[in-house]
């Protein structure tokens, strides 16, 4: 069983002492790499005398750009016999980040990974499919190895050819996956054009969604389209991969972990913490990595820790869905805009389809801002009026949401562009 009660009911003071003592010897560890072994010496920072877990704050704090800076192996703890796993990140802003982990960091994700995936419903006799990326990506050997400790019956299929994926699902009866939200939606429209209905002609009972920002209209319509129950996971490379916060069963926010991370929340112009329900950058430090450990690791992801207890009885804390990310947010004739919102809007409107792209121009000394949405097929092949009509709404949608006008753009269904990854939100053509 993977249903850990011990550790995820533990009562507040006792999983504090827990996160005390592990993060005591995490700085220990640290303090061993080159990166922290330099950064405590510059800062007068003494991890020996490090006695109150309120005394967080006072750790440097660790960014990209500094692992980026320590490339390759500046940030080990350990010698580089005792790694067996290398993990990277996209390196789409820059250079690519890696990740080393020993045997037992790769054993501790994993117990995560199960722990998560058993939190919301998955069992030995399970089939799952996993439609993510395998290789230097984190997310598709993640969830591989936790389905596989869970002792289920594991489909590497890897992301895209969608008809192969749909024949897979059918063949051997997959009941769980993971996936992209935006292939997601996708997946459904190339189940219209094969004539299957996923709710009929599938086994699907859960989905496992992350690797993009998405809202909750975007979760609903999963499903909604498959009949399943779509649970939001989150993780990063530099804190493991998935399994770094998970959504249980009541759906009420994603509980981290805290056995395994200290999650804080700061203000990301001040670098002051936070307090819960408000909304800010999470900030994450690793209390178990042995190869690479992390200290307050700037993730630029947006939420908030969610007040209160959780109904499912576990005690670990809860953040919010992510908003976005402090380097995604838009500025456009001095608004402040992240794609979420767009899509949050969008996805509350009849009529409109799977996929939208934002396309920012520059028209002369202003900025312009495109929204190409797709429109379902019953909106596009109707009446010219009615494709106006919902033309109009979406820029008064929108409007009243991100205050600028954009211009938008309704498309036929599946004519944008897609992806076997992320899906592409943004496209800025505009000049400096």
């Amino acid at each position: 069983m993977y249903w850990e009660k011990d550790i995820e009911t533990l009562p507040r003071e006792k999983l504090e002492a827990v996160q005390l003592e592990r993060l005591k010897s995490t700085l220990q560890r640290a303090a061993k790499s080159a990166h922290y072994g330099s950064v405590f010496k510059e800062k007068g920072f003494d991890p020996a005398k490090f006695n109150a877990l309120h005394d967080v704050r006072h750790i440097p704090l660790t960014t990209k750009e500094d692992l980026r800076a320590s490339w390759p192996y500046g940030f080990l703890a350990v010698s580089k016999d005792e790694l067996v796993r290398m993990h990277s990140s996209t390196g789409t802003t820059g250079r690519a980040t890696v990740i080393f982990h020993t045997a037992n960091d790769v054993s501790e994700w994993t117990n995560l990974v199960a722990r998560c995936m058993y939190m919301a419903g998955v069992r030995k006799g399970d089939v799952f499919q996993n439609m993510m990326t395998y290789g230097l990506f984190t997310g598709g050997l993640g969830f591989h190895y936790g389905a596989e400790k869970i002792g289920a019956l594991v489909i590497p299929a890897g992301a895209g050819n969608s008809k192969r994926q749909i024949q897979l699902m059918r063949d051997f009866e997959t009941t769980v996956i993971h996936i992209i939200p935006s292939y997601a939606l996708h997946l459904y429209t190339v189940f219209e054009e094969v004539g299957l209905d996923p709710k009929k002609d599938t086994k699907l009972k859960i989905a496992f969604v992350g690797a993009e920002p998405h809202s909750e209209k975007t979760r609903k319509r999963i499903e909604e389209f498959y009949g399943i129950k779509a649970y939001n996971s989150y993780g990063l490379s530099e804190m493991n991969g998935p399994g770094v916060a998970f959504e249980c069963p009541c759906q009420t926010g994603l509980h981290i972990w805290e056995d395994n991370f200290i999650v804080e929340i700061i203000n990301p112009d001040t670098l002051e913490p936070l307090p819960d329900g408000e909304e800010g950058e999470l900030v994450m430090t690793t209390l178990l990595r042995e190869g690479m450990p992390i200290l307050r690791y700037r993730t630029k992801d947006l939420t908030r820790i969610v007040p209160g207890a959780c109904e499912c009885g576990r005690t670990h804390r809860r953040i919010d869905r992510i908003k976005g990310r402090t380097d995604d947010m838009l500025i456009i004739k001095g608004v402040n805009i992240f794609p979420i919102q767009v899509e949050k809007k969008l996805m509350e409107i009849p009529g409109v389809g799977t996929d939208y792209v934002i396309i920012l121009e520059r028209e002369g000394f202003n900025d312009v801002m495109i929204v190409k949405a797709e429109v379902q097929k019953e909106f596009f092949d109707g009446d010219l009026f009615h494709l106006e009509a919902l033309q109009k709404r979406i820029v008064e949608a929108l409007k009243s949401d991100i205050l600028i006008t954009p211009k938008v753009d309704l498309v036929a269904p599946g004519s944008l562009p897609k992806t076997e990854g992320k899906a592409v939100r943004v496209i800025d053509n505009r000049k400096e």
